[in-house]
């Protein structure tokens, strides 16, 4: 066999045997999973994590997963927790200890103290009839039939197995609080996600300048205060202050084709009436969808007929709207 022919093959099994495992967590979501769900939602303390070696990897990830999703969680690692780190535990905290076989030494140590502690422990455990999963007060089953390595020993299936139970109990508590996107912004502040969730128009349109010119206004003037301005754009108002139209280096252009003489030109006859326009209160998110969809590069920030400013495509690309 060519050795190209065998590397996908070998990684096609990998991912046939590891969905396989994944598939048959279907049936295992059952009421012990719903009481753990119940339990960690009205609980006032936090969600411990713990778990040795390739469980303790996964359980850094529902860990964090649970923190993003306003689960309150620490990670405690089950080797240092026998070694003076189970200070982390408090009264009211919910522990999860993950363990495929869940007779590990570490395990066997650990649980009775957790036990003796009287908080509730929550085992995520392949083997069920393991030291594990006789002394947790709930089971939320990972059983795997085998590992998708050839040898049936590397932590593969049974890892995957947790994560995808980490991710369900995770999702199922942020299903119970009712958390929202914006509650999610809360947790995740920084970089282009953080952003597209809680950045606002007004956050964006304050740092231009505000182009304007009156619906009387010639066309030396108007190309001044577009080319000033470096928006590509100038807002037209009426001699009320009012917001009647938009005039674009677009606009500019076209017009110099259409028209043979520029003698008398003003605003009126170039601006298009009724634009686009977005309010402070707008995420930047749904201003930048606006632009796409329309294939334009700013929108006017107006308040009914009073105009504010405009917000460009430029400002939503620095922010890292790509």
């Amino acid at each position: 066999m060519k050795n190209s022919e065998r590397i996908i093959r070998t990684a096609r099994n990998v991912i046939r045997k590891e969905y396989e495992s994944v598939s048959k967590l279907y049936n295992f979501v059952d009421n012990d999973f719903v009481k753990c769900v119940e339990i960690v939602h009205k609980s006032n303390g936090r969600v411990i994590v713990t778990g040795i070696g390739k469980s303790a990897i996964i359980g850094k990830k529902i860990t964090a997963t649970l923190n993003s999703t306003g689960t309150p969680a620490v990670f405690m690692h089950a080797a240092d927790a026998i070694h003076g780190d189970l200070g982390i535990v408090r009264q009211d905290d919910v522990v999860i200890c993950l363990s495929k076989s869940g007779n590990t030494p570490e395990i066997k140590v650990l649980v009775p103290y957790i036990k003796k502690f009287g908080n509730t422990l929550i085992a995520f455990v392949s083997n069920t009839n393991s030291f594990l999963a006789k002394q947790a007060d709930y089971v939320i089953r990972t059983t795997v039939d085998s590992e998708a390595c050839p040898n049936n020993l590397v932590p593969t299936s049974s890892t995957t197995a947790q994560l995808v139970m980490g991710d369900a109990l995770a999702v199922s508590l942020l299903d119970a609080r009712n958390f929202s996107d914006r509650d999610f912004a809360k947790y995740h502040p920084g970089g282009a996600l953080g952003k597209q969730l809680y950045l606002r128009v007004d956050d964006l349109y304050k740092l231009n300048d505000a182009p304007k010119v009156r619906t009387d206004s010639k066309l030396k003037e108007i190309i001044i205060e577009i080319s000033e301005k470096r928006l590509g754009a100038t807002a037209v108002i009426n001699e009320r202050g009012d917001l009647t139209g938009v005039i674009t280096d677009g606009d500019l252009r076209r017009m110099l084709v259409k028209i043979n003489s520029l003698d008398n030109i003003s605003a009126k006859d170039i601006m298009t009436s009724n634009p686009k326009t977005v309010t402070p209160e707008t995420y930047a998110i749904n201003a930048f969808e606006m632009m796409r969809k329309n294939n334009i590069t700013s929108l006017i920030v107006a308040k009914g007929n009073k105009y504010l400013g405009i917000v460009h495509l430029h400002d939503m690309l620095k922010e890292g709207f790509v």
